[in-house]
């Protein structure tokens, strides 16, 4: 657990450090699948931008009204403030930026949406690296199993010789293993149903570690995130069934797979 380093005699937040690098990251796969699709590839750094900007308009903007008794003295000071953010906030706020950039572009579709899946998770399971380098109070309930951690110097610390579930790492290597499940199927599936796998894995995962989590229950025994990630669940098992439906499979026959070759031509030229 390491909350803060020293880069050239400035402190730099570890926090903050894998937050940009999870931009970068999913900035890194954007250009890729920019590439791919012979779209241009300085889109990549426009809809990351985007999302950037809406992430933390989004996360900011929901914890305060999930925290007004807390900032009601100070609204302002608490907008620009460097700690409080929600993650299903940040995500709302990024789509909602991403969508107006995608329609000023005349790319507002299924292609969008798909296009953010791979994204979504890998910059998930960086930005949890973050959380448990900062040691912010993401980890999980009090455990003396063979990998149990304590966080005294964390930016939430726990109590002297407490030892907890370290949940950051168990977020990071499940949302690392949706990124890179995702990305194989990148190919393969049809229009949409990238993102509505993102939507029924990122909830899956999110649904089950919160039984690890500390987060107060709100409802039939389930916190505020399980009942999101029920919602996420939902809208992508009936979205994926709707896909079905359509088109007989939610994969693509073999004779309907893109000729990468081609696109990267067309996106050079």
């Amino acid at each position: 657990m390491q909350p803060e380093i020293d880069v050239l005699g400035l402190p730099v937040k570890t926090f903050g450090l894998m937050f940009a690098l999870g931009f970068l990251a999913a900035g890194a796969v954007i250009h890729r699948r920019m590439k791919e699709e012979g779209r241009p590839v300085d889109w990549a750094y426009e809809m990351i931008f985007a999302a950037l900007i809406g992430g933390l308009v989004g996360a900011r903007g929901i914890w305060i009204l999930e925290n007004l008794d807390r900032v009601k003295g100070d609204v302002l000071g608490s907008v620009f403030s460097g700690s409080g953010l929600v993650w299903y906030g940040g995500v709302i706020g990024g789509a909602l930026f991403v969508c107006l950039w995608a329609r000023w572009r005349g790319w507002l579709g299924l292609a969008t949406l798909d296009m953010a899946a791979v994204p979504l998770a890998l910059g998930n399971a960086i930005g949890r690296i973050g959380c448990q380098l900062s040691g912010d109070g993401d980890y999980g309930k009090a455990w003396h199993g063979p990998w149990a951690m304590g966080y005294p110097n964390g930016t939430v610390p726990t109590a002297p010789g407490e030892t907890v579930h370290p949940t950051p790492i168990y977020e990071t290597l499940a949302m690392g293993l949706i990124a890179w499940g995702l990305w194989v199927m990148r190919d393969r599936v049809r229009p949409g149903g990238l993102f509505a796998l993102w939507l029924v894995g990122a909830g899956t995962e999110r649904l089950l570690i919160e039984f690890l989590r500390r987060n107060d229950v709100v409802w039939l025994g389930l916190t505020l995130p399980q009942l999101q990630s029920i919602a996420m669940m939902v809208a992508g098992g009936i979205w994926l069934v709707i896909i079905r439906r359509r088109h007989g499979s939610v994969l693509l026959p073999r004779g309907e797979l893109p000729d990468r070759a081609t696109a990267s031509a067309a996106a050079a030229a």
